[in-house]
């Protein structure tokens, strides 16, 4: 069982352009389409459609569109109820891949709701072998929160409590690292991956930078990074070894979702018993796969191929 939480979902409506889109006119779209978001959310919906077993734990309603939408996909989901509803974001998607994407704050969340979150993430995490953590957190929550989860699910735990990943950025992501709790996993893109060590972001470029940059992240308690590079594929760095893989360009749709299909390629793999590398090439075949999908649409393993991963060995202790 993999459980995400994703506190700030969306129902994510995707419009696709037939030309470059152009600020302060009117244009018309080729197509449009509505799907329920957030990182977690599409993570859960990424290894539904592999047939692993998951639960996607989020704030809202029952009745609210989003919950509807995720029961209209099949994806079980924990819904925690609250006074508002889930947000809205807006993705706009250019013939060249380019993507715009117009993101709402969400729900204003309350203490009692911060508390009963927790203690929900907690009761599904008791029978989880990982516990997804992603995206950004809505207003009333602070930003140690997913700090105070992974404390909240390791004093629970009766025996190993689950494997922890955490996919967010900015201040959640700051108060993680600082809190040195340590985790298993880590998905940063290049930009966070910048913004977490505080270097430039010239990482899709430099893979030797990114990679030694990812490093300092597993030398401050995160076991393992899993770093999306964009079209130049992907690093999976512990202290042990660092592995870069890319995949075949592809035409790029949207680019929305291929981050959170790259680590539920990687989970894939994981549940799989693949080896680290090949962990590495699933979420790579995952996250290219996603991209050459329309709005957030996530991939079934048909649509991926990781045997046309090129996966090469970076480094290892000896030679570090």
């Amino acid at each position: 069982m993999i459980v995400t939480v994703t506190a700030n979902p969306s129902l994510d409506r995707t419009i696709e352009l037939d030309a470059a889109l152009d600020r302060g006119e009117v244009q018309r779209s080729l197509s449009s389409s509505e799907q329920p978001g957030g990182k977690g959310v599409n993570v859960s919906r990424a290894l539904i459609a592999s047939g692993l077993d998951t639960i996607a734990i989020l704030p809202g309603e029952a009745s609210d569109p989003m919950l509807v939408a995720l029961r209209a996909e099949h994806t079980p989901t924990a819904g925690l109820p609250i006074s508002g509803r889930v947000r809205s974001n807006v993705t706009i998607t250019e013939p060249d891949g380019t993507t715009t994407k117009i993101n709402e704050p969400g729900p204003q969340l309350t203490a009692a709701d911060d508390a009963a979150l927790i203690d929900l993430v907690v009761s599904h995490a008791r029978r989880a072998e990982w516990v997804v953590l992603a995206g950004s957190l809505p207003p009333g929550l602070s930003a140690d929160f997913y700090v105070r989860v992974i404390n909240a699910i390791r004093h629970a735990a009766d025996g190993t409590p689950p494997r922890v990943a955490v996919d967010s950025s900015g201040a959640p992501m700051q108060a993680l690292i600082e809190s040195g709790v340590g985790v298993d996993l880590i998905k940063p893109n290049a930009e966070e991956l910048a913004e977490l060590t505080g270097l430039p972001d010239t990482f899709e470029e430099d893979t030797d930078a990114a990679a030694a940059a990812a490093l300092t992240l597993v030398n401050r308690g995160c076991r393992t990074v899993l770093a999306t590079l964009g079209s130049r594929g992907a690093l999976l760095v512990t202290a042990d070894e660092t592995w870069r893989a890319t995949m075949p360009p592809v035409v790029a749709k949207s680019t929305v979702g291929a981050g959170d299909a790259s680590l539920a390629g990687y989970l894939l793999g994981d549940q799989r018993g693949a080896a680290p590398e090949r962990r590495l090439a699933q979420a790579v075949a995952h996250g290219t796969a996603a991209a050459s999908l329309p709005g957030s649409t996530m991939p079934t393993p048909e649509l991926t191929h990781p045997d046309s991963a090129e996966v090469h060995l970076l480094s290892r202790p000896d030679n570090h």
